[in-house]
């Protein structure tokens, strides 16, 4: 699976929109994490479609945190320095809009939406394979739609004013999914969630940070997106996917 490499950079956040300023780059999965993925580490899939390529639901805030445990625990992932983590909430937006200022991160026409993004109108009231609609400007599948992301972060109200790397204090989800209206897979939809919610519209990408470890095979620490093709991820998980590091 592919992670992105992301520079830190600032942004408007939220609605209405604040800057946030983030001051360390990151590595975002390119795909929501599959069924694939999470039966290679935790051995069985939870309740819900079991289809390989379709992105793991019904999981809750600690099954994604243990599976990130249990990933980064793996000998080669330790080997490497690699401690795979959820994004925070600024993070997934920030990578979300890919430098873009409008409702989505293609522009703030709603009747494209179908080409970036499953939803209710185009979705047939269910989750698909990841990665098959159109990418972000960074190279991310699936920021709009399939299913929402679990975040690391705590919820809360905005503060005024910049905010450097912010962390919120119910748990945050993000993005659109499968059953939500157009308006509601905006870049700057938040969710909120109890850590034991568990729904068939919820589930998870990864983050790595690039301080103190190797990115992963065949990435780089740099802000193109598109240049970190089919690294391996983790080692014993060679898929057709890539992981690539956030600008």
């Amino acid at each position: 699976r592919g992670y992105s490499g992301i520079d830190g950079g600032f942004f408007g956040s939220g609605e209405p929109q604040q800057e946030v300023t983030l001051t360390k780059p990151f590595y975002l999965g390119v795909y929501e994490v599959t069924n694939a993925q999470w039966k290679r580490v935790m051995g069985k899939v939870p309740r819900g479609r079991k289809n390989d390529d379709h992105p793991v639901e019904n999981v809750t805030w600690n099954d994604a945190v243990e599976f990130c445990r249990k990933l980064s625990a793996l000998p080669e992932e330790q080997e490497a320095g690699r401690e795979y983590r959820l994004p925070t909430e600024a993070e997934w937006e920030y990578a979300c809009r890919a430098g873009t200022i409008t409702a989505f991160s293609f522009g703030d026409d709603e009747s494209r939406l179908g080409e970036h993004a499953w939803f209710r109108d185009n979705s047939d009231g269910k989750c698909h394979p990841v990665g098959q609609k159109k990418p972000n400007p960074w190279g991310l599948y699936d920021m709009h739609g399939n299913v929402q992301e679990w975040c690391s972060d705590w919820y809360d109200d905005y503060p005024k004013g910049a905010v450097p790397d912010p962390l919120d204090s119910s748990l945050v989800a993000r993005g659109g999914c499968w059953s939500s209206a157009a308006r509601h897979c905006r870049s700057a939809l938040r969710l909120r969630f109890v850590p034991s919610d568990r729904y068939d519209y919820l589930g998870f990408r990864l983050a790595l940070s690039l301080s103190g470890s190797n990115p992963p095979e065949g990435g780089s620490e740099r802000s193109e997106a598109s240049d970190l093709k089919n690294p391996r991820w983790p080692s014993d998980m060679q898929t057709e996917r890539g992981i690539e590091p956030v600008p």
